[in-house]
C-alpha cells in the first residue's frame, strides 16, 4: 500500500468512527419524544436517517480538517514550498454528483412520507378544531359535544377539519410528530392514529401573538371504552343548572382568554364581581352591568365599549351560541362575585 492509499485508510476509518460516535451524541442529545401515533414511524425514519448522514458528513469534514493539520503541518525548520495540485477533476465530480444523488433521494423519501400520513384511512372520525387567540376548541360533529380538551379513541383514525377564528395557527403534538397550519378563511385537515394512551399537550406552533406561549390544550388518548364513557358523560351534561352550563360554555367558547374570573387584568373585563357594577364607557357615560347589558354586549360587543378596553371581541357569538346559551352565561357570571 502506498503512503497515499495508507493515509486515506486512516481517514476513512476515522471517518467511520467519528460518525457512529456523532450519532451517538445526537440522539442522546437530542431525543424525539416516545412516538405515539401511527403516521409518526414515517416521520421518524426520516429523523434517523438525516442524523446518520449529519453524523456522516460532520464526521467526514472535521476528520479530513484535523488530520491534514496534524499530518501535513509545516515541520520546523522547513522553509521549502508546499506541492503544488492544480486540481482533480475526478473527485470534483464526485463530489457534486453524490451529495446531489443524496438530496434527491431525500426528496423522494420525503414525498414518499408525506403521502403516508396525509393518506385517507377508513372509517375516519371527524373532529373539528379551532383555533383562536389564544385557545383551542374541538367539537365532535356526530356525538354533538364541544370541549377544550381533545379527547381521542386510540388505534381509531381521525381526521382533523382545522380552521382559525384570526391568525394563523399552527396544530403540533410532538408525540404524533405531524403539524398542521390553521389557515383564516381556509379548512385544512390532519389525519392522525393514535397508538399510545395517556395524556398529551397541544401547542400553537405559529407565533400568534402575546399569549402564543400559553396556547396550550389537553390531549387525552383513551381506550375505546374509556372513550364511550367520556362520550356519554358529555352528552348527559346538557341537564346541567344553568350556571355550569354556562361557566362549561364560556370555557369551550374562549371566553376565559379575554375575561378572568378571579379580577387579573386582561384584555377585557375581568367577570369577577362584574355583574351589578357600574361601568365607566369609552364615551364618558356609564352603565349599570344587568342582564340586558351582558346580552347586548356579547350579540353586539361593540356598542358599548367599557372604558380602557379595545373593541377587539369577535361579533358573531349570536350566529354561535343560542339564546338558552346566552342565558346560561349570564347566569353564570353573576355567580361570580
Amino acid at each position: 500500500m502506498n503512503k497515499n492509499m495508507r493515509h486515506f485508510a486512516i481517514v476513512a476509518v476515522l471517518v467511520l468512527i467519528g460518525a457512529v460516535i456523532m450519532n451517538k451524541l445526537l440522539i442522546s442529545v437530542l431525543p424525539l419524544p416516545t412516538p405515539s401515533s401511527a403516521q409518526a414511524e414515517s416521520v421518524d425514519s426520516l429523523f434517523r436517517l438525516h442524523m446518520a448522514l449529519i453524523s456522516l458528513f460532520f464526521s467526514l469534514i472535521v476528520v479530513f480538517v484535523v488530520y491534514a493539520i496534524v499530518i501535513f503541518r509545516a515541520r520546523k525548520g522547513d522553509e521549502s514550498d508546499g506541492e503544488y495540485i492544480h486540481g482533480n477533476t475526478t473527485l470534483e465530480i464526485v463530489w457534486t454528483v453524490i451529495p446531489l444523488a443524496i438530496v434527491i433521494y431525500l426528496g423522494f423519501l420525503g414525498t414518499k412520507a408525506l403521502g403516508e400520513v396525509t393518506q385517507a384511512q377508513p372509517n375516519e372520525k371527524v373532529i373539528q378544531v379551532t383555533g383562536f387567540q389564544w385557545d383551542w376548541r374541538f367539537e365532535y360533529p356526530e356525538e354533538g359535544i364541544t370541549s377544550t380538551t381533545l379527547v381521542l379513541p386510540k388505534g381509531q383514525p381521525i381526521r382533523l377539519e382545522m380552521q382559525s377564528e384570526d391568525v394563523i395557527h399552527s396544530f403540533f403534538i410532538p408525540e404524533f410528530r405531524v403539524k398542521q397550519d390553521l389557515v383564516p378563511g381556509h379548512v385544512t385537515t390532519l389525519r392522525i392514529t393514535p397508538t399510545r394512551t395517556g395524556g398529551f399537550v397541544l401547542r400553537c406552533a405559529e407565533l400568534c401573538g402575546l399569549s402564543h406561549a400559553y396556547m396550550l390544550a389537553d390531549v387525552q388518548v383513551l381506550e375505546p371504552a374509556e372513550y364511550d364513557a367520556w362520550v356519554a358523560e358529555q352528552t348527559s351534561q346538557t341537564e346541567l343548572p344553568p350556571a355550569e352550563l354556562g361557566a362549561k360554555i364560556a370555557e369551550t367558547q374562549g371566553c376565559q382568554g379575554c375575561h378572568s374570573l378571579d379580577g387579573s387584568p386582561s384584555a377585557g373585563p375581568t367577570w369577577k364581581g362584574l355583574f351589578g357594577r357600574e361601568e365607566t364607557l369609552a364615551d364618558g357615560s356609564t352603565v349599570v352591568v344587568d342582564e340586558d347589558y351582558l346580552r347586548e354586549s356579547i350579540l353586539d360587543p361593540h356598542a358599548k365599549i367599557v372604558e380602557g378596553f379595545q373593541p377587539i371581541m369577535p361579533t358573531d357569538y349570536g350566529e354561535k351560541l343560542s339564546d338558552e346559551e346566552i342565558t346560561a352565561i349570564i347566569e353564570f357570571i353573576k355567580t361570580l362575585e
